[in-house]
């Protein structure tokens, strides 16, 4: 794709994250209005999310990386993981169950409850559709085509932030989830896809992709794969501190019980 041809998929790509953080922003007033205050940082993690989004996908990284796949890796990281962290941690719903009407409320309610919202929610599917598309992207000719077609540079940028918050989204219930999986199984497909993006690293480390010169390869798959796992560590954290709060309070509430059956028991002559 022409240089000069960037600046159109750079605007397609700003558009949804400026239209999404003015509908944040409008959410936040009328909620506020309400007599609803919203939490100081839930705001400023949604909008550091989204400049690190419009940073990756309209900024010197999205142009730099046309020829470089290690700037290539950094908007991905980027794009993919930390921005759909981030913003995830906003909890976007919640302000928007807070900020419609009771009726609107009520049908948003509907569709979380609704199949098909459970299966985009379920965490074996978000894995796949994250983790899968990446390992699509990087082993077939996609990597090559999206460079010299407009439609696949945005469809293709759309989908690593969209996949990347899906996935968060399934690992961390920051917003109201009603069909809410395990922790075990949670944490199980974590694992495979923590392992699904590090193994997709080291392949790109050996096998580059078409047309990207070695250096340049082995620097972005480095990238990947140590960016990655810092990124990752984050989401873990949060996985198990709330794995930890659900499972302190039954644990209290059995060491009540047994002190107080202690205490109940006779004492012998």
């Amino acid at each position: 794709m022409d240089h000069r041809l960037y600046r159109i998929p750079q605007l397609l790509l700003l558009l949804p994250f400026a239209v999404a953080g003015f509908a944040y922003l409008f959410g936040i007033i009328h909620t506020t209005r309400r007599q609803r205050p919203w939490p100081v940082f839930r705001t400023c993690f949604w909008f550091a999310g989204s400049v690190f989004a419009i940073i990756s996908v309209a900024g010197p990284i999205a142009i730099l990386a046309h020829d470089s796949f290690f700037f290539h890796m950094l908007g991905h990281l980027l794009l993919g993981m930390l921005a759909p962290l981030l913003m995830v941690l906003g909890a976007p719903v919640t302000l928007l169950l807070r900020a419609l009407s009771v009726a609107n409320a009520k049908r948003v309610s509907r569709f979380l409850r609704s199949r098909p919202f459970s299966l985009l929610s379920d965490p074996s599917f978000a894995g796949i559709l994250n983790i899968g598309g990446l390992w699509v992207l990087y082993t077939t000719g996609l990597y090559q085509a999206m460079h010299h077609s407009i439609f696949l540079h945005v469809f293709i940028h759309l989908h690593v932030f969209i996949a990347g918050y899906v996935f968060t989204a399934a690992m961390v219930y920051i917003d109201p989830t009603p069909h809410r999986a395990g922790y075990r199984y949670r944490a199980s497909i974590l694992l495979l896809a923590l392992a699904g993006h590090a193994i997709l690293a080291k392949y790109l480390y050996a096998h580059p992709p078409a047309q990207v010169h070695v250096a340049d390869a082995e620097a972005g798959s480095m990238l990947m794969y140590y960016g990655g796992d810092l990124i990752d560590a984050f989401l873990i954290f949060l996985v198990c501190l709330q794995w930890y709060k659900a499972a302190r309070p039954s644990v209290l509430h059995t060491s009540h019980h047994a002190s107080r059956g202690v205490k109940k028991q006779p004492t012998s002559s």
